[in-house]
């Protein structure tokens, strides 16, 4: 039995955060508050607001999937109001962003609170380059459960395939 949502369902809960956190009537402090949300503290009223109205069901079943909706709102605010771009894969964002290759192995290897922590230093580093990425990637990168070695490896092949293409493209 798979505990990560199926691929509609979070394209479409990934557009309403991303639209809800950019929008000019969403509070600049709530939008704040969020982007300061860590993998390794206690999570914000903020948060919990947001989510009871924006996440889908299930988000809160577990301390580790409430981390990583947490990981991935957090994200979204951080690269807001310029965060989700459905056409350009999050392997592809981090290559055309130079995000270096050993960066990319340490993120892809990572698990837990680690893997949360690097994921958003790299919404840090993207934000930085105002360069959005399908959001829909990173979730699925934090959501697919660690026993779930097949899908897991399929999101990190399609983020390295991504950022390798992106790569190769440039160096023409």
């Amino acid at each position: 039995m798979s505990t990560s949502p199926p691929t509609d369902t979070l394209y479409a809960t990934i557009g309403q955060i991303a639209g809800v956190i950019a929008s000019p009537g969403f509070p600049t402090a709530n939008r704040a508050s969020l982007r300061r949300i860590s993998p390794d503290q206690p999570l914000p009223l903020t948060f919990y607001r947001f989510a009871t109205r924006h996440l889908p069901e299930g988000w809160d079943r577990s301390t580790a999937r409430q981390r990583d909706w947490a990981t991935i709102v957090a994200a979204m605010a951080i690269m807001s109001p310029n965060a989700h771009r459905p056409d350009v894969g999050l392997g592809r964002a981090l290559s055309e962003a130079d995000f270096s290759e050993a960066r990319l192995e340490r993120l892809l290897q990572s698990t837990g609170n680690t893997r949360r922590t690097l994921l958003l230093r790299a919404a840090r580093f993207l934000a930085a380059k105002n360069q959005p990425c399908n959001w829909v990637d990173g979730a699925l990168f934090l959501l697919i459960p660690d026993h779930d070695f097949e899908r897991r490896e399929q999101i990190h092949r399609k983020i390295a395939r991504d950022f390798y293409a992106a790569s190769a493209q440039t160096e023409r």
